[in-house]
């Protein structure tokens, strides 16, 4: 088994930062622009610009103790995890789409260790083609250039899968504690409207999702509404923006707010930084008063009985 998440630079640095964003962003299936146009802009001028804003970011949430972000730490302890409830017969390892260790790498080394059953889990609960389709594209490419290749699956999406729903909800309860907040933002990350307009169904996973884990939390549509953050460029994307809702909430009043991010399954610099840090400056400036982030499902009892679940359906037949 093969548990993929997004990606992650090797260091806090802006040269690092820059090899990862070369290779997430030169992705037609993340941005389908013509290469005429997108590249030269690409390389020309966001890599010589945004590295050294991004890897300041980075620095601001990078896990010292044991030098990565927390994207690979959580990524790693969950397929450690994972893979204490399976026996000996089957292996559990992870990788990332862009940045390192690389789908490819990990796929040789299972194929090494004798595996003859391989299967692909993308760590995106919703589907999108910029997500789950490119860890496919990576999987492909990896396999097209083995002489064997080991019997291959892919695990579904799983935006209303119970045991996803009610690990959301569960970490959700705990966190809250007593805890009443106004409002809670369920934020997912964007997507230009241009892919949803045609045919992507994430626009649809996330409703799915959010509307579900209202109704395992009781909460309303007005409670907690649905938001999309990570806008880049000038087009449209998926809306409202989650810096517009809290905004707008500040505005009417809400002085107490909670964010959760059900679409990330580990904390990440989009949920850290730029919702932990940066949209908790936004609100209290703009006239919140408290500000409170849900943790995503990370290495939480309930993430690795949600993985074993997965694994289980996904692989019927081979355990």
């Amino acid at each position: 088994m093969l548990l993929v998440n997004l990606g992650t630079p090797d260091a806090p640095t802006p040269s690092a930062v820059r090899r990862y964003l070369g290779e997430f962003l030169s992705d037609p299936r993340i941005v389908d622009l013509p290469r005429i146009l997108w590249l030269p802009v690409l390389y020309g001028i966001i890599l010589n610009v945004r590295p050294v804003a991004t890897a300041r970011e980075y620095g601001k949430i990078w896990r010292t103790e044991s030098n990565e972000s927390p994207l690979r730490y959580y990524t790693r302890a969950q397929a450690l995890g994972a893979g204490k409830a399976f026996g000996d017969n089957t292996i559990i390892d992870w990788a990332m789409r862009y940045g390192q260790p690389s789908v490819a790498s990990r796929i040789s080394a299972l194929r090494d260790q004798g595996c003859t059953r391989l299967l692909i889990v993308p760590l995106y609960p919703q589907y999108s083609a910029t997500t789950t389709a490119s860890v496919d594209d990576a999987v492909m490419k990896a396999l097209k250039d083995m002489a064997w290749e080991p019997e291959t699956r892919t695990a579904a999406a799983f935006p209303g899968d119970p045991a996803y729903i009610e690990a959301l909800a569960s970490i959700a309860r705990e966190q809250l504690g007593e805890a009443a907040p106004e409002r809670v933002v369920i934020s997912f990350h964007g997507l230009p409207q241009r892919y949803v307009d045609a045919g992507d169904p994430y626009y649809a996973h996330c409703s799915e999702t959010a509307q579900l884990l209202r109704a395992q939390m009781g909460w309303t549509d007005d409670y907690a509404p649905m938001a999309f953050q990570s806008k880049f460029g000038r087009g449209q994307w998926l809306a409202p923006a989650t810096e517009e809702t809290v905004i707008k909430l500040a505005g009417e009043g809400v002085k107490n707010i909670a964010m959760i991010t059900p679409g990330f399954v580990a904390d990440c610099i989009e949920t850290l930084c730029e919702i932990d840090i940066a949209l908790r400056q936004t609100f209290l400036a703009a006239g919140g008063a408290h500000f409170q982030t849900i943790a995503c499902l990370n290495d939480a009892p309930e993430t690795i009985d949600l993985l074993r679940t997965i694994i289980l359906r996904e692989a019927g037949g081979w355990i």
